[in-house]
């Protein structure tokens, strides 16, 4: 009988353990005839020395598996201690997959515009893209965002959005200024949440890594080493807009998404988007223009017919 401490070498330890430790849990039933005890990234293995070694070989490859795609599921962890390696070979070499979730869900592009705007995502650092809701305009620009952060491309992403009431409505509203500004957000925390373990996306917006605000908090910021996300953008003042856009540091980009048919301005101030859209309206020099349309539509079936009914009742 032999005793070895094996140090995990990954970026995320509770991921790679698995949900309740799950993937641990899969482990000791595939090695039933090893003491496998775990505390923080260091695993005690005690047993005969042949198994001892074969499973820190295993462990080794899920390394490698896990530091590939950011997550394990059952289906990899029992391939590779049976056979050595993953049989989800396509899905590997799938070049359309953006990233895997937590779950090990594949989050990849699902319209020919998204997978234009994923393609080009290398080649540019300013991107405006436009287009009706359910296009999945924010959600892949945050999944790239999410990419780009795992691979240590980037330091941090910076998620924002205009608060369209933020004047009386705002001050009305119970809570303190986090509280108040939260509903505003929320779609960019339900696509985080997809995305990254709830206990993972908790840390890393508490050690600002992730930080999710309202335009306003933009002001005098130079932000370099990031993804900045601006969300909406079509409720934006090109006063806004113009200090949003001049924000961007060295080794960063900028996503401008919105839905020019949505403007929620008060007292028909005139939208930012459609300014910027009108000043740079030609691709080049690092900046990208993509307008998705109903063919991008990725929500319910019902959505592209909604948004056919009032396109058709707005031209009457």
């Amino acid at each position: 009988m032999v005793e070895e401490n094996y140090i995990v070498n990954v970026n995320d330890i509770v991921v790679f353990y698995g949900i309740n430790n799950s993937n641990l849990q899969l482990l000791r039933t595939l090695f039933n005839d090893l003491s496998i005890t775990a505390r923080g990234t260091s695993i005690k293995v005690i047993g005969e020395e042949s198994r001892v070694s074969e499973f820190i070989d295993k462990i080794q490859l899920l390394e490698l598996a896990f530091q590939e795609k950011g997550f394990l599921n059952e289906k990899t962890i029992i391939s590779i201690v049976k056979n050595g390696d993953s049989d989800e070979k396509s899905e590997k070499n799938d070049k359309n997959i953006i990233l895997h979730n937590y779950k090990g869900k594949a989050i990849a592009p699902r319209t020919e515009n998204q997978r234009t705007f994923v393609e080009c995502f290398p080649k540019n650092d300013l991107f405006f893209i436009t287009g009706p809701a359910g296009t999945g305009k924010t959600y892949t620009a945050i999944a790239l965002a999410v990419k780009a952060l795992k691979n240590k491309e980037i330091k941090k992403i910076i998620l924002c959005r205009p608060a369209v009431e933020a004047g009386e409505k705002l001050g009305f509203l119970p809570g303190d200024m986090k509280e108040k500004i939260d509903p505003y957000l929320q779609p960019l925390y339900d696509a985080l949440e997809d995305m990254i373990h709830p206990m993972k996306l908790k840390e890393l917006i508490e050690c600002g890594t992730i930080q999710i605000a309202p335009l306003a908090f933009m002001r005098g910021r130079t932000l370099n080493d990031a993804i900045i996300i601006l969300d909406e953008a079509q409720n934006t003042t090109s006063q806004q807009l113009k200090m949003f856009l001049t924000r961007l540091g060295f080794n960063a980009k900028m996503i401008v998404t919105g839905d020019t048919s949505q403007i929620d301005l008060p007292n028909n101030q005139p939208s930012g988007l459609i300014e910027a859209l009108n000043i740079f309206k030609n691709d080049g020099d690092g900046i990208k223009i993509l307008n998705f349309t109903k063919n991008d539509v990725v929500r319910h079936k019902l959505v592209t017919k909604i948004i056919d009914a009032y396109d058709k009742y707005q031209k009457k």
